[in-house]
């Protein structure tokens, strides 16, 4: 979801760059403007004094620009905490059963969780990554399926196997999986 909002706030702040940025290149060559154009002259200013002084004298006028400037802190604050938080689970809380624990990296889970998901019949690539918290973690799975592979035999034999030797080998009680399957693109047989 971060990407897409990122793309958005990308994409918005460059058209309004852009249009402001054009409509005062244009007038500044001199170019003819609509009448409801803010800006129509070379020597126009940005924000003229009659403007900047207009509203301060109204009482709605400090406080909407404070809620504003507010609610935009707040947003770039939640951006920039969304950035810098891990979507992937890096280590696990293990039970030992010495009372003590003990630590298993996220990769090395994903990458055996991987391995054994890459071998199933009908599968030709598995990626898998790992997130949630560190006592309850979650896969999300993408399969690349082999043109002969049964979807439902496959989905099958993860959970009855890969999800079963991981869920095991980690002591966990259950490991709930996202399982997205994409075909190989192949070129037809040919039927002779």
């Amino acid at each position: 979801m971060i990407g897409r909002v990122n793309r958005v706030l990308l994409g918005l702040a460059g058209l309004i760059l852009l249009a402001v940025g054009g409509g005062v290149l244009v007038t500044g060559l001199g170019v003819s403007v609509p009448s409801w154009w803010p800006f129509d002259g070379k020597g126009d200013v940005l924000l003229g004094k009659g403007d900047r002084d207009r509203w301060r004298d109204e009482g709605w006028w400090w406080p909407t620009v404070i809620a504003v400037l507010a609610v935009l802190a707040l947003l770039g604050l939640w951006w920039l905490l969304s950035q810098l938080s891990r979507a992937r689970l890096s280590e696990m809380l293990i039970d030992s059963g010495d009372g003590e624990g003990a630590v298993l990296r996220g990769k090395a889970l994903e990458g055996a969780l991987g391995d054994e998901t890459a071998a199933l019949d009908g599968v030709a690539d598995s990626k898998v990554r790992l997130a949630g918290r560190r006592t309850a973690p979650k896969a999300r799975i993408r399969l690349r399926m082999e043109p002969h592979g049964a979807p439902a035999r496959v989905v099958r034999e993860l959970s009855d196997q890969a999800l079963a030797h991981a869920r095991d080998s980690a002591g966990l009680d259950e490991l709930p999986a996202e399982v997205r399957l994409k075909a190989v693109k192949h070129r037809a047989e040919r039927v002779i």
